[in-house]
C-alpha cells in the first residue's frame, strides 16, 4: 500500500524536527519576507475560528505588526497579495477537505495561489513585468549585501572574481526559477503557520507529524516528467522556463521524500547522521539532492517504506 497524499499516517515525535526543516527551507528560499509569508496565513486561520485564548491574541498582534511593517512600495503590495491568495486558498482547502494531510493542503493552496496570480498577470497589463522587476531588484539587493559582507570579512582584500561570478550565476538562476522557489518557500511558510496555529490555539505540538512519513500523491510525478520534457524539447524561452520551474519544484519535493525514506529506514536521525547531512548540503548539495530525489522517485513506484514495514513484521 502506497503512502497516499490524503491519508494521515501515524504520528511520532513532537514535530519539532519537522518544524526545524521548514524553518531551514524558509531561510534557504528567503525570496519573500518569512515573517510576512507566515503571518498572513496565520491571521486568516485565526480569523476562521476567532481568538480563543490569550496566546492567539498575542500572536494576532505580532502577526499584524510583521505583516504591516516595511516600506509601502509596489513590491510590498505584491508580496502581501500573494500571501493573501496563499492563506485564503489554504483556509478554503482546510474547510472543504479537513481530512487531507498538511502536504496535500499546502500543495493545493500553492496551486490555487499560482492560478490566481497567473489569471491576474494575463489580464493586468504589465503585471508580470512588474513582478519580475521586483524579484530582480530584491535579488540584486541580496547580492549586494553578500558582496559587502565578503568585503568586510576579507578585511579589504580583493574577493576572487571566480567566486563573484559563481554568486552572480546563482542569483541569475534563482531569478529564472523564482516561481518554484516561491512555491517551496510558501509551502514551508504554511507548515509553520499551521504549527503555530495548532500549538498556540490548541496546545498541539504534533501538527506537523514526522519527516519520516513525508509524502504526496504519486501522480505528481507527471509534473516532473512534463517539466523535464519542456526543458529538453526546447520549444522556446517561455515553455523552457515553465518546465524548469516544474522540474526544480518537484525535484526538491522528491528530495524531501527521499530524506523521509532514509529517516524511516534508519528509524530516526542520529546526531552523526544530522552532522553528515549538514556537511553534505554545504559541500555537495547537487549530489546529495540528486541522490535523495532519485530515492524519492523510487519510493513512488516501489513504496519503500511499506516494504520495510512488511519485512520487519
Amino acid at each position: 500500500m502506497v503512502i497516499k497524499a490524503n491519508r494521515i499516517p501515524e504520528r511520532t515525535g513532537t514535530g519539532w524536527r519537522t518544524l526545524a526543516v521548514l524553518f531551514a527551507l524558509l531561510l534557504v528560499g528567503s525570496l519573500l519576507p518569512a515573517g510576512m509569508l507566515v503571518g498572513v496565513p496565520l491571521l486568516i486561520l485565526i480569523g476562521l475560528r476567532g481568538i480563543r485564548n490569550k496566546g492567539l491574541f498575542i500572536a494576532t498582534l505580532l502577526a499584524m505588526f510583521v505583516v504591516l511593517a516595511g516600506q509601502r512600495d509596489p513590491l510590498w503590495y505584491m508580496e502581501r497579495g500573494w500571501a493573501v491568495l496563499l492563506g485564503g486558498s489554504f483556509a478554503s482547502v482546510t474547510l472543504v477537505v479537513p481530512q487531507w494531510r498538511l502536504t496535500s493542503k499546502s500543495l493545493a493552496a500553492v496551486g490555487g495561489a499560482l492560478l490566481g496570480t497567473t489569471v491576474f498577470c494575463v489580464f493586468a497589463s504589465g503585471a508580470w513585468s512588474s513582478v519580475e522587476w521586483g524579484v530582480n531588484d530584491r535579488l540584486a539587493a541580496v547580492l549586494g549585501n553578500v558582496l559587502h559582507a565578503l568585503a568586510l570579512v576579507s578585511e579589504g582584500q580583493a574577493v576572487s572574481p571566480v567566486f563573484i561570478a559563481a554568486v552572480n550565476r546563482t542569483v541569475e538562476l534563482q531569478a529564472e526559477v523564482f516561481p518554484a522557489v516561491l512555491a517551496l518557500e510558501s509551502m514551508a511558510a504554511l507548515g509553520v503557520a499551521w504549527w503555530l496555529y495548532q500549538r498556540i490555539g490548541f496546545g498541539d505540538d504534533q501538527a506537523l507529524g514526522s519527516v519520516r512519513y513525508f509524502g504526496f500523491n504519486d501522480h505528481l510525478v507527471w509534473v516532473l516528467i512534463i517539466g523535464l520534457l519542456l526543458v529538453f524539447a526546447q520549444l522556446g524561452e517561455s515553455p523552457t522556463r515553465v518546465g524548469a520551474n516544474f522540474a526544480v519544484f518537484m525535484t526538491v519535493l522528491y528530495a524531501l521524500r527521499g530524506v523521509g525514506v532514509v529517516v524511516f529506514v534508519n528509524e530516526g536521525l542520529t546526531f552523526l547522521g544530522l552532522l553528515m547531512l549538514i556537511l553534505g548540503v554545504l559541500f555537495a548539495a547537487p549530489i546529495l539532492v540528486g541522490f535523495a530525489a532519485l530515492l524519492g522517485i523510487a519510493d513512488t513506484w516501489l513504496d519503500l517504506r511499506r516494504r520495510v514495514e512488511i519485512t520487519a513484521s
